[in-house]
């Protein structure tokens, strides 16, 4: 199927990544299928991820991926078109459903949709708790689930961060398929990928070429200096407090 919206953009983002000089290290494309259904489910630590996530699918013959994003973003003047027009689906976290059944229906249909379990980016690094939606949708849809780690993204656009210095290293990992028996319990299966996918990130960080002792975009565990799971999950609750207090001030 012709698709000249998004792989305009596709080619728009390859230029800036060459044009930022970008080291993108890729291992274990050959898990995304080359046709059929698939969710990807992706861990997110940076703005990113949602260009980069599609890498490893297009690497493995020009694939496309249907990313789930946070209706808002459906919104925006000028990012609202582009991500129509790139059939990505909007999800309204107040009333998922209608979210989840578009995705399960293009899963169906042939389509890899992207997922971040996570829900919000990690700040530590980390994986952090997911929600079982991604392990759902497989499931429903009966197309395989597919891990994937992302590192590196967060050094050039990130929580706190906005550093397009030229070089950056970029490593991504894609997993094996998980098995989704049927009848298996969601929340089991959803603790499955997160310990995979601590797995993959950190077979991820073993592969990144610039991890200094104590650098700030290296996870704790792994001897950098980036906030731990828990103190992360407290600075979010701070920033979810001041964007709610924001809002209430404009009487929104």
């Amino acid at each position: 199927m012709a698709e000249p919206l998004y792989r305009g953009i596709v080619t728009v983002f390859k230029g800036v990544f060459r044009g930022l000089g970008m080291r993108i290290d890729v291992a274990g494309e050959e898990n995304i299928p080359r046709e059929g259904g698939a969710i990807l489910a992706i861990n997110h630590t940076s703005y990113l991820d949602f260009a980069l996530g599609g890498i490893p699918a297009d690497l493995r013959g020009r694939r496309l991926v249907r990313f789930m994003a946070k209706d808002t973003i459906f919104r925006h003047p000028v990012a609202g078109p582009l991500m129509r027009g790139m059939k990505h689906i909007p999800v309204d976290r107040d009333a998922g459903s209608a979210a989840f059944r578009d995705a399960v229906d293009a899963a169906k249909s042939g389509e890899l949709i992207g997922v971040f379990p996570e829900a919000t980016m990690s700040e530590s690094l980390e994986i952090k708790e997911l929600k079982n939606g991604a392990v759902r949708m497989a499931r429903t849809a009966k197309v395989p689930l597919i891990p994937m780690v992302i590192f590196g993204g967060h050094r050039v656009l990130g929580y706190e961060t906005r550093d397009f210095s030229r070089g950056r290293s970029i490593c991504m990992t894609v997993g094996s398929p998980l098995d989704i028996p049927r009848g298996s319990n969601p929340d089991e299966l959803t603790e499955q990928l997160r310990i995979e996918l601590i797995g993959l990130l950190d077979q991820t960080i073993a592969r990144y070429p610039d991890r200094p002792d104590g650098a700030p975009w290296i996870p704790k565990r792994h001897g950098g200096s980036a906030p731990t799971l828990e103190d992360a999950a407290i600075r979010e609750d701070e920033r979810r407090a001041r964007r709610r207090a924001e809002r209430e001030a404009k009487g929104r």
